[in-house]
């Protein structure tokens, strides 16, 4: 998928230059993966068996037809490569991380953290978690784990990553020196399962709009919109901005639970089908937190998987709006099957199609000419009349609402629209991106910008306060102390995004998810743009 979008480089920003170590989530590539994982027996362990298991499993459940036969001699990775990208092995450590992030919770200590100036310092601990009962606070800086020294030492991320993670029960030793303090101290810290909401943020964005974000679908997502949207409703929600743009996916309950959040009972949600599986229909049980009231869903071009699902059945029902550039088109289904050493095969095993019946599903093709092929194809069915260049014009550079979007033609492959956000890339330059991959944003406001502004104010201030001239006069130097050469023009070209980033990093901090998107928000157009058609 793309990360070419807003949320992209400031989560890019905020969470590539923090290693995660048995904290908050588990490994990105999720997000690639599929979605219905679904645990089968204990298979084979010898290599030899494990390939004959898997080219069985692939003749009896692969969504289409397939000839195993051709495939008898190639290893396991090859024989993955003759089917669809999202038919994948998983090593051991994989599998588990995989279910860990979709199971919400894990064992662990419950920390993040972030290596500045070779310094592991905490940046984040889970509310009631292992760390936050021994004693571990914001800003703390970590000097050794155990019998490790990883501080002070420039400690490749191999080494870094997984020492907090362990058995629950077990203790880990931490030394660890307070903010404003100059001596150091060992404690203990035992852990524990760890359970995180698979709901980034909800917070009310104006008195009568809520917003939400969801990042992927885990085993409690529904669960926790239910309790977030209540919760919500309480404080007088009465329309919702669902927020899942760069979702990957997850579990497909978790999107059929989600969607029946929004609906009246009796409502085809999505439905499933495949060369060994019979068309399996969902309905909407009428139970859910928010079926009345106006919604817009942001969608971009890397939501995909169970997120579309949800997309693709408020579009096809008439239920709410979608926000936003084209979804990534991934129609497919996978289950697990694990082996007995750890490892797993998630094959894809049929299609879902929206309530109308579309597959959203692109071709496995790439770049233009399998988007010609697409064009082409429909010209000569009579799907589509007119020229290719007007027709590229009409679904990727009009704005606004699509006055009967359900009559226009959408391209298969993912989800198109109702309001079309243009990608905005003003300040989005090599100087800025070079900024990012050196982390001196980051640097500059745990180093600087956490000593000028103090927890009360930037929670007390966040929908007012800005990163001031002088803050940028001040980051310049810093940038200069980091010895990054200078470009002037696209330092000042891109210094609005860079005060933007700066604030939304700064409140994250603070204040956690919600805080950033807090301040993220504010500068948004696909959330300016739902919040005027919520209207």
């Amino acid at each position: 998928m793309k990360k070419n979008t807003r949320n992209n480089i400031l989560i890019a920003i905020s969470y590539s230059v923090i290693l995660i170590a048995g904290m908050f989530l588990g490994i990105k590539f999720i997000k690639d993966q599929g979605f219905g994982v679904k645990k089968s027996p204990q298979l084979a362990n010898n290599s030899d068996e494990k390939l004959n298991e898997i080219l069985h499993i692939i003749n009896g459940n692969y969504v289409d037809d397939i000839n195993t036969d051709s495939l008898q001699n190639l290893p396991i990775d090859s024989v993955l490569h003759q089917l669809d990208p999202h038919s994948v092995y998983l090593p051991p450590t994989d599998a588990q991380d995989m279910s860990d992030n979709l199971e919400g919770n894990f064992e662990g200590v419950g920390i993040e953290y972030y290596m500045l100036n070779d310094t592991m310092m905490v940046t984040g601990v889970v509310k009631d978690g292992p760390a936050a009962q021994a004693g571990i606070k914001l800003g703390d800086k970590i000097l050794s784990i155990d019998t490790a020294v990883v501080s002070g030492r420039n400690l490749p991320k191999d080494q870094l990553t997984g020492r907090f993670k362990g058995k629950a029960g077990t203790g880990v030793s931490v030394v660890l020196l307070h903010p404003g303090l100059t001596q150091s101290n060992r404690i203990m810290v035992t852990r524990g399962k760890v359970n995180i909401s698979s709901i980034d943020a909800a917070y009310m964005i104006n008195t009568e709009t809520g917003y939400v974000r969801i990042s992927k679908f885990g085993a409690n997502t529904d669960n926790d919109f239910a309790a977030a949207a209540n919760n919500l409703k309480a404080k007088g929600m009465k329309k919702l901005i669902l927020d899942l743009r760069d979702n990957g996916g997850g579990y497909f309950t978790a999107a059929t639970g989600l969607a029946d959040q929004f609906l009246p009972e009796n409502k085809l949600i999505v439905y499933t089908q495949g060369k060994h599986e019979p068309r399996t229909d969902y309905f909407s049980t009428g139970t859910g937190a928010f079926q009345n009231g106006k919604l817009a869903v942001l969608i971009n071009e890397n939501t995909a998987s169970a997120s579309e699902i949800v997309a693709g059945a408020i579009q096809d029902l008439g239920r709410g709006i979608i926000v936003g550039r084209r979804s990534f088109g991934k129609g497919l289904v996978q289950e697990q099957f694990a082996f007995g050493d750890g490892s797993a095969l998630n094959l894809t095993i049929a299609r879902y199609y929206t309530p109308s019946g579309r597959s959203i599903q692109k071709s496995y093709k790439k770049g233009y000419d399998a988007y010609k092929h697409e064009l082409d194809e429909r010209m000569m069915d009579g799907e589509l009349t007119g020229d290719r260049t007007s027709f590229q014009d009409s679904i990727e550079k009009t704005e606004g609402v699509n006055p009967q979007p359900t009559k226009r033609f959408k391209p298969a492959g993912g989800i198109q629209p109702d309001v079309f956000v243009r990608l905005d890339t003003t300040g989005y330059n090599k100087f800025y991106s070079n900024l990012v991959s050196k982390k001196v944003l980051s640097d500059y406001v745990f180093n600087v910008l956490t000593n000028r502004y103090s927890a009360s104010f930037v929670e007390q201030n966040i929908n007012i306060f800005t990163i001031t001239d002088n803050d940028f006069k001040d980051f310049i130097g810093f940038i200069q102390r980091k010895n990054v050469p200078i470009d002037r023009f696209q330092l000042y070209n891109a210094k609005t995004i860079i005060q933007n980033d700066l604030k939304a990093l700064l409140c994250r901090y603070y204040l956690g998810d919600v805080g950033y998107y807090k301040a993220a928000n504010q500068t948004d157009n696909a959330v300016r743009q739902a919040l005027a058609n919520l209207q």
